[in-house]
């Protein structure tokens, strides 16, 4: 009997390994099932569609502030500079004294030439008394006729000079209001060249100090062929006629925002820069207070046309070396990458001018997270326009009057 129990514990010991293994297995794999981790879910993204507005095309340019006009203020008479009659700087009035030079000279000068005119006039009348009185002579017979006709050389000789005198007083007198140095018109002096005791207008005119016209003030620029074909193809306005059009600019300097100074077109040079393609435009805009300077680098808008256009967040567009892009929701909830050409900045939403319907549902909030082929969960929003929006001119005609 001992031996029958050993016999069946041993076939037992064989049998027990096969049945375990599958066993041992099917929990193994019970156990994986179990930890595998499930995948996350897609992430949420912020879609908006594009907002549609009215806005006004412009040309985005960059020149250089010029004074209205400058003039360099010389010494046009010689002599000893008396008096600088300014601050270094300071806003001047037309017509106001700022140098004077030594005047004796001039205004002895000037009295020489006044007796001049007495001496000519005196001799002019004893001329003409005498050949009055030969003219009665000679009718009576009492008279050479060579008396006669050397009396009216003497009178017409008189009067010449008296007209040559008269010519050097004026003379005289116009050296003499050039020691007196004004402005020719409203402006802002710069520093002056010369100081007080110094001989100036000695053999050549002598520089004393410059004077710009700085309100209105000038702005300068260069618009390349192509934005030219479009300034003039859909305004109708022609470089020739720059001052009866007055075609509007707008101008903002490098620490303003926008653009705030306004003003008109009344210049376009006569050919384009061979070497550049470009024409030199130059516009005009009020500067009072003289706030502006010549010589600043400006931002220059030259407004096109007025129309409909889609606007996005500027963060909701991207760019890489492929170009400007935005991000797209499709039907499945599947990012697509669409190529678009930008436009203007209005109001902090740029202007998307192609590669948009209006339609579609644009990534504008969570861009990172949005990979183009990949599923996201789109959170749909409405864009609103700015509580403040910045003033758009419905005729652009009227942005420079």
């Amino acid at each position: 009997m001992m031996y029958k129990r050993n016999q069946t514990f041993g076939r037992a010991r064989r049998v027990c390994p096969w049945i375990l293994f599958p066993l041992l297995l099917l929990s193994l794999t019970a156990c994986g099932e179990k930890a595998k981790p499930s995948p996350p879910p897609p992430p949420t993204v912020t879609v908006a569609q594009p907002l549609r507005r009215s806005v006004t095309d412009y040309l985005e340019l960059t020149g250089n502030t010029q004074a209205f006009k400058t003039v360099q203020l010389r010494a046009r008479v010689a002599g000893y500079l008396e008096k600088v009659l300014f601050q270094d700087g300071q806003l001047i009035r037309e017509g106001q004294l700022l140098f004077l030079i030594q005047q004796n000279t001039y205004r002895e000068n000037l009295r020489q030439a006044e007796a001049a005119i007495l001496l000519q006039k005196a001799q002019l009348e004893y001329a003409e008394t005498e050949l009055t009185r030969y003219s009665k002579l000679i009718q009576e017979k009492a008279a050479a006729q060579t008396d006669v006709d050397n009396w009216r050389y003497q009178r017409d000789s008189a009067r010449a000079n008296l007209l040559a005198a008269e010519a050097k007083r004026d003379l005289a007198q116009l050296d003499l209001s050039y020691t007196e140095v004004k402005s020719p018109f409203d402006g802002r002096i710069d520093r002056r060249l010369q100081d007080p005791g110094n001989l100036v207008g000695s053999g050549e005119s002598t520089v004393l100090a410059e004077i710009n016209q700085i309100d209105p003030l000038y702005v300068y620029f260069n618009i390349s062929d192509a934005d030219l074909s479009r300034l003039i193809g859909e305004t109708h306005w022609k470089p020739g006629q720059a001052r009866e059009i007055q075609w509007p600019v707008l101008v903002g300097l490098l620490n303003e925002k926008e653009y705030p100074h306004r003003g008109r077109l009344d210049f376009a040079s006569i050919s384009l820069i061979p070497t550049t393609g470009t024409l030199l435009l130059r516009g005009i805009l009020p500067n009072p207070g003289g706030k502006m300077l010549p010589g600043l680098y400006a931002r220059v808008r030259v407004p096109i046309k007025e129309g409909p256009a889609l606007l996005l967040p500027q963060e909701a567009v991207g760019y890489d070396q492929r170009g400007t892009y935005v991000l797209v929701v499709d039907e499945k909830n599947g990012v697509q990458r669409l190529e678009v050409r930008n436009g203007v900045l209005v109001d902090h939403l740029r202007v998307i001018e192609e590669g948009l319907k209006g339609k579609e549902w644009v990534v504008v909030k969570g861009i990172q997270r949005a990979i183009p082929g990949r599923s996201v969960t789109p959170e749909k929003v409405e864009l609103q326009a700015p509580a403040k929006p910045s003033p758009q001119p419905t005729d652009p005609r009227k942005a420079g009057s």
